[in-house]
């Protein structure tokens, strides 16, 4: 699809943007810009909205706000968030009136010049794409950043240049109904996830494949091979195939050595590329998000330019964050663990029991995976929100359970958690939040309750 003849088209058409948020409101500005009609469709009140309603409408939109917003949208295009099912009956009905309903990255992955990186997987997205991302950076190349990572890339499409890069991270959302892959696709793992949503685990396995199967036989995929869903997918890789490893030698993609060096195996040759203690970041799925990286960029990027990216990247908040050290006591904001499998490398990048405080939102996802490294690696449990009862349920019930080894106490809320943590610590411990759980119950998303987390640290 050509951007100038996009752009023109847009002009005679009938635009229903559904959801006013991050990645739409830059967008229903340039839409109405280049004269379509547009649409603002969101579930909440203006109240609820608040400034940006007054904002989008001066400039043009129509707002149509509450419950009934999706009903008889009488449209040419539907552009629904990310964060809306794919599998709305309103969007199912849509689509048998002959509207089409897509999504900002769906058309910014028809119209992108540039050659494009995208990062999937359960756990690990948002560290990897911010790798991938700061090593090509480091190698002299102009990198765009987005998708899912919150940053929307469609309103800058006509700034995109062929000889740059784009790096985007991406849902099981946005995948869900893609129909065009990536020219390097990454994934990271799959495990069970936001089950809450997706009808079952194998369409959200189905909609992670999806970054996959549209490649070509020039295309790049790297795939984690410890993990039984993503080595699943190889049989589906049309064009270069690699792999990583924290558990064994990789004949074509990146791994670890009993030594603890990374390893980069590419055409018959083998480059060992740094020693893990070279990471600045802490834990074993870290060094996993490194060697994910080096097999995406590898070609691209030099090995001295990903050994710089090692030395001087602290990482990105909200993911083992260390917040500060009050009495002896270390804090930690692991916010964006919102599964199980997050808790569990969380634990393991300590090398010491801590104090973990967990629970939230439930997403339908079991917890008796995580009850033998909560038993491993915690001394105190403090448990909050829906999932409270759930989560000591799994850790008592495990074979690992000691009553004496680990204490288990329920509060009412986060901040009656971080007071707690705060009173029973002492010198020498080290206090995490690592959920397990998504923030809704109490939060609009993990952010909101990493930030609260910290503000609430620091005024200690």
């Amino acid at each position: 699809m050509d951007i100038k003849n996009f752009w023109e088209n847009l002009s005679t058409k009938k635009i229903a943007m559904c959801g006013i948020g991050i990645s739409h409101t830059q967008l229903i500005l340039d839409f109405l810009g280049k004269g379509a009609r547009v649409y603002a469709c969101d579930k909440r009140s203006r109240e609820q909205i608040g400034e940006l309603a007054d904002r989008i409408e001066a400039a043009g939109a129509e707002l149509r706000l509450g419950n009934d917003y999706l009903n008889d949208l009488e449209v040419d295009i539907i552009f629904r968030t990310p964060g809306m099912n794919f599998n709305l009956p309103e969007l199912a009905d849509a689509r048998k009136k002959g509207i089409a309903v897509t999504s900002e990255m769906e058309v910014f992955f028809d119209l992108c010049p540039a050659t494009i990186f995208a990062v999937t997987g359960s756990d690990g997205k948002t560290t990897t794409t911010t790798l991938i991302a700061e090593m090509l950076k480091a190698q002299g190349k102009t990198v765009h950043v987005g998708g899912n990572i919150g940053n929307p890339l469609l309103p800058e499409i006509d700034n995109i240049k062929p000889e740059d890069f784009v790096v985007v991270e991406l849902s099981s959302f946005q995948l869900i109904s893609m129909r065009k892959s990536p020219d390097v696709a990454v994934v990271t793992n799959v495990a069970p996830n936001h089950l809450d949503v997706h009808k079952d685990m194998d369409e959200y396995v189905q909609a992670k494949k999806n970054v996959v199967l549209h490649q070509n036989a020039f295309s790049r995929t790297v795939l984690n091979y410890d993990n039984d869903i993503t080595v699943s997918f190889k049989d589906d890789v049309r064009g270069q195939s690699l792999g990583f490893s924290m558990e064994r030698p990789v004949k074509n993609g990146a791994w670890l050595d009993e030594n603890g060096y990374l390893h980069m195996s590419y055409r018959g040759i083998d480059a060992p590329i740094m020693h893990r203690d070279e990471i600045t970041v802490l834990g074993d799925h870290n060094v996993a998000n490194y060697l994910t990286a080096i097999a995406a960029v590898w070609g691209y990027v030099g090995a001295e330019e990903i050994r710089k990216v090692a030395k001087e990247f602290t990482g990105v908040e909200h993911r083992i964050e260390f917040v500060r050290e009050v009495d002896g006591v270390k804090y930690y904001n692991d916010s964006i663990a919102s599964s199980p499998t997050r808790t569990i490398a969380g634990l393991k990048a300590f090398n010491k029991e801590v104090i973990l405080l967990a629970g939230g939102y439930d997403k339908h996802i079991p917890f008796e995976p995580m009850a033998p490294y909560v038993n491993e690696k915690v001394k105190l449990l403090i448990l909050c929100g829906p999932t409270a009862d759930a989560i000591e349920k799994a850790v008592k019930e495990d074979p690992s359970y000691d009553e004496n080894s680990i204490e288990i106490i329920k509060t009412a809320n986060l901040s009656e958690a971080i007071d707690l943590a705060r009173n029973k610590a002492v010198c020498g411990d080290i206090v995490t939040l690592s959920p397990a759980c998504a923030s809704f119950d109490a939060f609009p998303n993990f952010a909101a309750r990493g930030k609260f987390f910290k503000e609430k640290v620091m005024s200690f």
